[in-house]
């Protein structure tokens, strides 16, 4: 009888999974409504009544792309100083207002876009809408206020040149992209910071911080009808304007191996090499995502660090990521070793390159890999600041409001054969950067001598992957 039960209720399980995905598949999940203000605001709600909150997340296509050269750092500065004071608030009544509701607010600038981020009890939400109204519109950038960040930020900038890791990724972006904007860091240059005047900070956000170039996310405690008076009444009034293109140099081409060696007196080499990658609208992201956990973004489960660092014992971590924007970013790969060991480190991260674009991988990589993807995706909103993320995320990046339902198919569909063909296209162990920060008197000459490991560098012996 306990038999017949537990079969019984096996089934009655088998067939509420059932019936869920035939619902899911007739009615099609998104993670909010999406409108438009008259201003040209695009804004998506998600209704969410588990807590007493709301949260709000602006995206504004006000990012490193759109610095004019020998400003770098303009677009971090001109968000980073939205909380510095208003006409009508100090920096200090900013902080004592969010500190008397309990609320956070931020902003935080990047390569696509900045964005400015509020989280506040419902109870107090018509206070928070105030204070994100005033720091959004009404920013001052005081003299004062410009060169007190200003000198934060290169001292901070400064610092970063006592750490050889960020040495090595700075050096690396700087070689790979040249003068275009990806090249920087978000945080700008010396020269550039510099050159900011509190005039440019007011014409940048004059220019660029528009309704009409920007997403507006909420996800919280509040019905539609709700957010809708909330949204038109804070930001209906913010006047739109005529957004400039943005004036892009071109990235210079990679046509061979470039080494780069940055003379440090370290134990340690620090390495990266790469090439340039992929924008996030490239259709062969989801087979790259794939093929990179395989590769070196799995953790443990990667190539790279089953072979550099368990098998050889080489490096402590070594991994690899892509990281797609608007434009293409790069495809890099890191690890630090002992300034001795360099050379053999470079050598198995080549051999490894090369075994992933000629060899299709096996299935139990590939099915590990899936499920990875698959199963950790429903994380990226699992809190209310990730769904608004997510939200945002999908509209700046055009992937549509069903994005999470429709990509475990994108993932789940890709063949073994589909990764070798991504990893023949976009990885490059002929053509690639290196960039080595070290004790140059103890890293043994990269690439001279005889091939590494028996491997022969000749183009005509790779087998290119079927179509």
């Amino acid at each position: 009888m306990d038999r017949l039960i537990k079969a019984l209720s096996c089934w009655v399980i088998i067939a509420l999974i059932w019936t869920g995905a035939a619902l899911s598949a007739s009615s099609p999940q998104v993670l909010g409504v999406r409108e438009k203000l008259p201003n040209g605001l695009v804004w998506i709600f998600s209704e969410q009544s588990g807590l007493p909150l709301v949260t709000l997340k602006l995206l504004v296509k006000a990012g490193t792309l759109q610095e004019p050269q020998g400003k770098e750092g303009l677009a971090n500065l001109t968000a980073s100083l939205l909380l510095s004071g208003t006409k009508k608030r100090s920096a200090a009544q900013i902080a004592q207002e969010l500190d008397f509701l309990g609320a956070k607010l931020g902003v935080e600038g990047g390569d696509d876009f900045a964005q400015v981020s509020l989280t506040v009890l419902k109870k107090d939400l018509a206070a928070g809408l105030d204070l994100f109204q005033d720091v959004l519109l009404h920013p001052v950038f005081a003299p004062p206020e410009v060169s007190r960040k200003v000198a934060q930020i290169r001292a901070a900038l400064k610092s970063d040149e006592d750490e050889p890791g960020v040495v090595a990724s700075r050096t690396f972006n700087k070689d790979l992209f040249g003068a275009f904007p990806y090249g920087y860091p978000i945080r700008g240059t010396q020269e550039g910071l510099a050159a900011i005047t509190p005039k440019d900070l007011v014409e940048f956000h004059r220019l660029y911080w528009r309704p009409n170039n920007a997403i507006l996310c909420v996800a919280g405690d509040l019905t539609l009808e709700e957010a809708r008076k909330w949204v038109t009444q804070i930001f209906g009034s913010w006047p739109a304007g005529e957004i400039p293109a943005p004036k892009l140099p071109p990235v210079p081409p990679l046509n061979d191996r470039r080494v780069v060696m940055v003379d440090k007196d370290i134990s340690q080499a620090n390495i990266i090499l790469g090439n340039l990658g992929i924008a996030r609208s490239n259709p062969d992201f989801y087979a790259l995502q794939v093929m990179n956990y395989i590769l070196g973004g799995g953790g443990f489960a990667s190539r790279l660090l089953d072979n550099i660092r368990v098998n050889r014992g080489l490096a402590y971590s070594v991994s690899s990521q892509f990281n797609p924007g608007l434009e293409p970013g790069p495809f890099a790969v890191a690890l630090e070793t002992k300034n001795a060991s360099a050379r053999e480190a470079v050598e198995q991260v080549l051999v490894e390159i090369k075994r992933i674009r000629e060899q299709p991988v096996s299935d139990t990589e590939l099915n590990d890999a899936k499920s990875y993807l698959i199963g950790s995706f429903p994380r990226k909103m699992d809190a209310l600041s990730k769904r608004a993320w997510l939200m945002g995320y999908t509209e700046f990046y055009g992937l549509g409001l069903d994005y999470p339902w429709r990509y475990p198919e994108l993932i789940r569909k890709l063949t073994p054969t589909d990764i070798q063909k991504a990893a023949w296209k976009y990885l490059h162990p002929d053509k690639f950067l290196l960039v080595v920060v070290g004790k140059k008197s103890e890293i043994p000459s990269l690439f001279g001598g005889a091939p590494p490991s028996g491997e022969e560098e000749k183009k005509d012996v790779q087998k290119k992957p079927n179509n």
